[in-house]
């Protein structure tokens, strides 16, 4: 991960290897100026990428800028987030990932820039990312400090132990809460209002585990201490407490499993439609 120290002066003749090696901070650097011309109410937030000394420090930047209150203002925000930043060499690798995830998985998004400076999910995993630090080094305060403002900018609740791979999406944000004890590996995509929550039964190892490549679909509720295989899909609206195998669906209330996840990949095809025919092995009650 890049130094958030300030990078030394380049040479002329070293500019274009520098660019090189780190082509999502390039690309974000071109598409804010880029911005910059082309909406010009903008100039305050695109300076503030383009006068930063790497993406670690514009983002930090950003979300100072976002979570700060008047009890705490952004610059003393910012010295605690870049401590955490500085500190924790996963995090721009991780804030990279999230980044291109955005771009390959949602229609919506042609460009980084679009989840860096207007996307509530992005922003709050990346807030999550610092506070998850925050708390595993003495720091746990600060920590809630963060949760409490995430949930009130971001419209989510993230605890702050709860634990985040890298190529996370988490498109619209709205309503997602996720507890102490979970895990979400890599390359997982999230949709609004979902929960991954405890069971209200017991402590200690409470919360779900999400595997690499799973889809959550809108709404979905996934409580206590289960496993929600690799590969596999949540439909929207469906109640998990039961595990889901690698590469299954889980549909309806109480969800049922059902064989095959529509894709090799769900989490980057998107695909939330269910299989022709998923309903009939269902028993209906009138």
């Amino acid at each position: 991960m890049l130094s958030l120290s300030e990078p030394p002066a380049l040479a002329p003749e070293n500019r274009e290897t520098r660019r090189t090696e780190d082509p999502i901070w390039e690309r974000l650097k071109n598409e804010a100026e880029r911005g910059l011309h082309g909406e010009p109410i903008l100039a305050p937030f695109c300076y503030s990428i383009l006068e930063a000394p790497s993406l670690e420090h514009a983002l930090v930047n950003r979300l100072s800028s976002t979570l700060s209150h008047v009890s705490l203002p952004a610059p003393q925000l910012a010295s605690v987030l870049l401590e955490a930043a500085r500190a924790c060499t996963s995090i721009g690798g991780a804030v990279r990932a999230d980044m291109i995830a955005a771009v390959e998985r949602d229609p919506a998004c042609s460009r980084v820039l679009e989840p860096f400076l207007f996307f509530k999910g992005f922003a709050a995993i990346q807030t999550h990312r610092l506070a998850h630090w925050l708390w595993g080094n003495g720091k746990k305060d600060a920590a809630l400090y963060l949760q409490s403002r995430s949930s009130e900018v971001f419209h989510t609740d993230i605890h702050p132990a709860a634990q985040f791979g890298k190529g996370i999406l988490l498109d619209h944000a709205m309503g997602f809460v996720a507890g102490e004890t979970v895990v979400v590996e890599d390359n997982v995509s999230i949709l609004h209002g979902v929960t991954l929550g405890g069971s209200g039964v017991g402590r200690g190892d409470r919360h779900p585990k999400v595997r690499s490549g799973v889809l959550i679909g809108a709404g979905a509720q996934i409580l206590g201490g289960i496993e929600i295989g690799a590969f596999s899909k949540i439909a929207a609206g469906s109640l998990v407490t039961q595990s889901v195998p690698p590469h299954c669906t889980a549909v309806g209330v109480p969800a049922r499993i059902i064989e095959g996840a529509g894709s090799a990949n769900p989490a980057k095809s998107m695909d939330q439609k269910l299989a022709e025919g998923t309903y009939e092995s269902f028993d209906y009650v009138i």
